[in-house]
């Protein structure tokens, strides 16, 4: 598979379930097949992202902004079946790293986690955990 289709299985609509919530997420292609978009809806949150293979790295990148006036980036790939995607942030005043890690892929289906690491990634801990499914 090339580099730049390892996000295909994201384009679509989705259902999303989590503990406590749910909410949907359409995700398109465009910019001639150079930019995933995500939409993402739920009652207390709307948030979009958008996502790039970066040829000349050989990485993805990903930014997402929402209504809580988050701005996030991100960098990452795929390996093993799961896309992972990861960031150095400063949370409450403390350094920690965020990633995103989509497993579990089928094409109807697949888990998405947001994960933080205390200790330079070393052991993560999953803070939210979404069921993803095609509608």
């Amino acid at each position: 598979m090339q580099p730049e289709r390892q996000f295909d299985f994201w384009l679509g609509e989705w259902d999303a379930v989590w503990e406590g919530g749910s909410g949907t997420n359409r995700v398109e292609m465009g910019f001639d097949g150079k930019v995933v978009q995500e939409n993402f809806n739920a009652p207390d949150l709307i948030g979009m992202s958008v996502s790039v293979y970066d040829l000349e790295r050989q990485v993805w990148c990903q930014t997402w902004v929402d209504n809580t006036g988050s701005y996030l980036d991100f960098t990452g790939g795929f390996e093993n079946g799961k896309m992972t995607l990861s960031r150095d942030a400063i949370v409450k005043g403390e350094a920690c790293k965020q990633r995103m890690v989509w497993y579990n892929i089928t094409p109807n289906e697949f888990d998405w986690n947001w994960e933080r690491s205390d200790d330079g990634g070393k052991t993560w801990q999953v803070k939210w955990q979404i069921k993803y499914t095609r509608q």
